[in-house]
């Protein structure tokens, strides 16, 4: 508009926004690579980061190892980084998109074993914490995990 031309490649401009803006959350920092759609800027006024948190609730659970996190601002919300690992054996670097309590915030520790949901059918690094997972189910997971690195 007013003489100025339609850059048609708006996803790269805003990685770049992005990435000069926060470099803290860049692909190669968050160590997921370019396959990695990225983190969005502010997910309540993203309609697909909306439907991405939505499909990641009722998604498949892993466990994933925390590796570090990032404070996006003062909500607080909170970029983790997860080693994850599936049932089926699949390892991932996993990325969730949180809004945390302070008190939740206070207890992150890097190491920590977390459940977490991922979307099979997608795998692009996306993962949300599984906050309503049956504790049996995650022990029966955890167990199953264990088992296969012994074996």
């Amino acid at each position: 508009m007013f003489g100025r031309k339609k850059k048609r490649d708006g996803l790269n401009e805003l990685d770049d926004l992005m990435e000069r803006l926060r470099p803290d959350l860049s692909r190669e920092s968050l160590g997921v690579g370019p396959g990695f759609p990225g983190v969005a800027p502010n997910p309540l006024m993203s309609g697909a980061a909306r439907n991405r948190q939505a499909e990641l609730r009722t998604g498949a659970l892993a466990l994933g190892v925390l590796v570090d996190w990032r404070e996006v601002n003062s909500n607080p919300r909170v970029i983790l980084m997860f080693d994850v690992e599936t049932a089926d054996g699949a390892l991932f670097r996993g990325i969730a998109d949180e809004d945390l309590t302070i008190t939740e915030l206070t207890r992150l520790a890097p190491g920590q074993t977390l459940p977490v949901r991922y979307r099979p059918a997608v795998m692009d690094h996306y993962v949300a914490l599984a906050r309503d997972a049956d504790p049996a189910c995650v022990r029966r997971l955890a167990d199953e995990i264990a088992s296969r690195k012994r074996a």
